[in-house]
Parts: C-alpha cells; sequence; structure tokens
C-alpha cells in the first residue's frame, strides 16, 4: 500500500469532483474508508484521480435500483492505495468535506461527475468538539449493539478515543440502514451527530428480542 499525503491546500477544492454511488457507504470528514475498486469505469475514476487532485466524493443511491443520488455527500482524498497486478485498486479515502450536488455534468471514462457546492461545510475542515451529547450513555449502549452485530471492538481503545474519532468511527461502522447513514452525514455538528447515532444504537437494541438483550450482557 503506497500511503500520500493527505493535507489539502487551503481554500484549494476542486470545481469537478467525480462521484462513487454506494448504498450504505458512509465517509465523514476526518474519517478513512477502504475501498476495493474493481469495476472498469471506478478504476479509470481512480487513475484520473491520482494523477489530479485525488478528490472522490462518497454518496449514496436515493434507491438501489435508480441512478438518484442523495445531494449531500462527503469527498474523500486518496491517501493510500495499491494497484493490484489484475488492474483493481485497493484505496484508502481520508474524508475532506461534506458537499450539496449543485449540478451534475456528463459522465467521464463512464464514471459521473458533479460540480460541487463546498461552502455550507467550510466548518468540516476544522476538529469539531462533540460538547452536549451524553458520551456515557453512548457507551452503555454499545456493549450489547457490538456484540448483537457480531462486531469485534478493541474496549480500551474505544473508552481512550477522543470524541469526534469515536462519534465518526462508529458512525461509519455501524450496519444501519441507508436513510439512517444519510441522517448522520448531514447532521449539522458533531454534537448533533453524536445524540442521533446514541439514538440510533438504543433504538435498533428496543428492536432485538428480549432473550436476545439478556444475552448481550
Amino acid at each position: 500500500m503506497i500511503e500520500m499525503p493527505d493535507e489539502l491546500p487551503a481554500r484549494h477544492f476542486p470545481g469537478t469532483l467525480p462521484i462513487f454511488p454506494l448504498l450504505g457507504v458512509l465517509l465523514l470528514p476526518r474519517g478513512r474508508l477502504p475501498l476495493h475498486i474493481f469495476e472498469p469505469r471506478y478504476v479509470a475514476m481512480v487513475e484520473d484521480c491520482l494523477v489530479g487532485d485525488r478528490m472522490i466524493g462518497m454518496v449514496q443511491p436515493i434507491n438501489p435500483d435508480t441512478p438518484v443520488v442523495y445531494t449531500t455527500g462527503c469527498a474523500g482524498r486518496i491517501t493510500a492505495f495499491r494497484d493490484l497486478e489484475d488492474g483493481r485498486y485497493l484505496v484508502t479515502l481520508t474524508g475532506v468535506s461534506r458537499f450539496h450536488i449543485h449540478e451534475e455534468l456528463d459522465s467521464h471514462h463512464g464514471y459521473r461527475r458533479v460540480i460541487p457546492a463546498w461552502e455550507p461545510f467550510v466548518g468540516d475542515l476544522q476538529d469539531e468538539s462533540a460538547g452536549g451529547f451524553d458520551r456515557a450513555r453512548l457507551l452503555g449502549a454499545l456493549p450489547c449493539y457490538l456484540k448483537m452485530n457480531d462486531i469485534a471492538a478493541n474496549w480500551e481503545t474505544i473508552e481512550a478515543a477522543p470524541d469526534e474519532r469515536l462519534v465518526t468511527s462508529l458512525a461509519m461502522i455501524c450496519p444501519f440502514h441507508a436513510n439512517e447513514k444519510q441522517a448522520l452525514l448531514e447532521a449539522p455538528t458533531l454534537a448533533a451527530r453524536a445524540r442521533l447515532l446514541t439514538s440510533l444504537i438504543e433504538m435498533a437494541l428496543v428492536e432485538c428480542h428480549d432473550g436476545d438483550r439478556r444475552a448481550c450482557h
């Protein structure tokens, strides 16, 4: 895996952005998303990005049966990649900023491109405090939720994680529905995202059978 600098020059955002629609996949600012790229149009997209600004916009389809996507996504910068002998790529995207889709352009080499609107999310470049959410409440519900979903986790690492890293990592890895992932993406602040994350985890536990809940403890 080739590591690449992940800094983004101040105020330097591309005027056009390739998008990668993936249902149920969430990228957030400063989160790290591994991707396995094998479809020819997305291989072309990665190769074009590697000789350009290395930015890819992750978006979700509204419905897997149509090409329509949500109008808010998150752009990530390729910070590591490995090209495999059969033409596939293993890529790591590091989240930079959310964006609104202002306009969709004609496709290029088979992949979709948009004109992004960055201005609503200028705050995404700064680390954010999650003050105003109940961390103890989130951590209290988390062990049962992780066990219920067969998600292995290092509890010492979880407890030591700063608020933003904790909330971002959990929002990205937890198997929420696509509309729930989108709601997490569109949360206006980290504190709001943390509260929504806690509610989603607690609702999932409520929906679990009582016998399964007892087995988590």
